[in-house]
């Protein structure tokens, strides 16, 4: 199997005994609440494996799923690691609003042991290096026509190598936007695919050429800021950015408003390399990190970039 262990971070009253799983080696790292599991999956260290972390997440208590789809730090999670689910009885249409948001596998707390974790666990991961190779092999995001995340980190890495050459500034923004969810509830998959591809458009009419605006999946937006001349001057844009996407989508016939987060990472300041600029990005877009950025309701900048 494997030469290279598995590095699984827990959420779990008791932590599975896979020492001896033929599909590890697996090295267990114990989390006491998923705000401590999105400290992990921040500080992690890629080591250059095709296949990064997987989280087990241990539910025991009734209404532990429904406060997991909550966590806002789900969507971070979900791609940085493949996400692995037990609850006591869990729901099927629970079941499937996780999967849908990107877990893996949901387990039940009845059904489950150690010899059938380790299997999952390995699957999980096996499935995510390969939806991870697939979504490498198209640069665009078939719903918006952008480019997606691993375009963007691409980009990024070969502006940063140009920045070592010739330094300035850069910053990524990310914004995490609320109402798809709800827009596909009433309005249909197509209705929502068409909010999304209009959020796209607007964030595009925002910027200056130069600049680039990916999507990270779901309902995240990156937006690169090619280089920066001042270190307010991401700010100023995120503000620019949270005014005009926050403004009411006419879709169907429906006016459909949509929230918005935002995080920020600048170049040098917040790192040297493209994937600790997402994180710090996604981290705070997500909603783990407080950000006088994130209040929609802040006075946006109206002036041009």
């Amino acid at each position: 199997m494997s030469a290279t262990p598995f590095q699984v971070f827990c959420l779990s009253p008791k932590l599975p005994d896979l020492i001896t799983s033929g599909f590890g080696p697996f090295v267990l790292r114990s989390c006491a609440t998923l705000d401590a599991l999105s400290e992990q999956l921040n500080t992690q260290v890629t080591d250059g494996s095709e296949i990064g972390p997987a989280l087990l997440i241990h539910l025991p208590t009734a209404g532990g799923l429904d406060k997991l789809l909550q966590w806002p730090g789900l969507a971070r999670a979900v791609m940085a690691a493949a996400v692995l689910v037990v609850a006591p009885e869990p729901a099927p249409v629970t079941c499937l609003k996780l999967l849908q948001a990107g877990v893996r596998e949901i387990l039940s707390e009845r059904e489950v042991n150690d010899e059938m974790m380790g299997r999952s666990l390995r699957i999980a991961l096996e499935r995510k290096r390969q939806d991870d190779a697939a979504r490498r092999a198209y640069s665009i995001d078939l719903t918006t026509g952008l480019p997606n995340h691993h375009q963007l980190l691409e980009h990024m890495t070969h502006l940063l190598a140009l920045r070592e050459r010739e330094p300035a500034s850069m910053a990524l923004i990310v914004l995490h936007l609320d109402g798809f969810r709800a827009a596909e509830a009433s309005l249909g998959t197509e209705s929502a695919n068409v909010l999304r591809r209009k959020a796209a458009v607007r964030l595009r009419a925002s910027l200056r050429a130069s600049d680039v605006v990916a999507s990270l999946g779901g309902d995240m937006f990156a937006v690169l800021l090619a280089w920066i001349d001042a270190d307010d001057d991401a700010e100023r844009v995120a503000r620019k950015l949270l005014s005009s996407v926050t403004q009411p989508f006419q879709v169907t016939g429906h006016s459909v408003p949509l929230g918005a987060r935002v995080g920020v990472g600048q170049y040098p300041a917040h790192g040297k390399d493209a994937q600790a600029l997402l994180s710090r990005a996604v981290a705070q877009a997500s909603g783990e990190a407080m950000s006088r950025l994130r209040s929609v309701g802040a006075a946006a900048a109206n002036d041009d970039e």
